[in-house]
């Protein structure tokens, strides 16, 4: 049951208003996370802000998926479970590469070893030894690496802990935590 109900953009401010168009006519719909994050302009432009900028990295765009998923697995996110499901099938991830992700697993080893990282990151808030970070880079992690998927999986806490708090209306199909 939501909590905070998504943002009508009829009652938006006008800039709020075009820019929750703006994400309708790139997706072809306006997901109900982007209408809720809109009730802070300064939230929604923060997280599409960093989403654009982050997609510009190393990362590839199936790899932020994995990303996606296996933190969403971590915090329990239905809604960015079932989002992330659907972004990745777009981004040409099978349904075995999906459960994978959502398993922090599989793949190849740096796709392992960015979903096993991402999920660490969720699960234990950042806070990995010098052990866990060398087995990383053995795995093909290098820093930079390293620092965009905190970027990522920072990301994704947003939304996740939004889509908590908001008790956010799954409008992708739904595929369950």
């Amino acid at each position: 049951m939501s909590t905070i109900q998504p943002l009508v953009p009829a009652d938006a401010e006008p800039g709020t208003a075009r820019t929750l168009e703006a994400v309708r006519g790139k997706l072809g719909m306006l997901p109900n996370l982007i209408a809720t994050l809109a009730h802070a302009p300064v939230a929604l432009n923060a997280y599409l802000g960093l989403s654009e900028t982050l997609a510009g990295g190393r990362l590839t765009a199936r790899q932020r998926e994995v990303v996606a998923l296996a933190v969403a697995q971590a915090n329990a996110c239905e809604y960015c479970l079932s989002a992330h499901t659907q972004l990745a099938r777009s981004a040409g991830l099978d349904d075995d590469q999906i459960r994978d992700a959502r398993q922090a697993s599989g793949g190849s080893t740096v796709d392992a070893a960015i979903a096993r990282y991402a999920a660490q990151l969720a699960r234990q808030r950042g806070r990995l030894s010098p052990g866990e970070l060398q087995s990383l880079r053995r795995q093909g992690l290098d820093d930079g690496l390293l620092v965009e998927v905190v970027a990522h999986v920072v990301l994704n806490q947003l939304t996740n802990f939004t889509n908590h708090v908001a008790g956010t209306e799954v409008d992708f199909p739904p595929v369950g935590v």
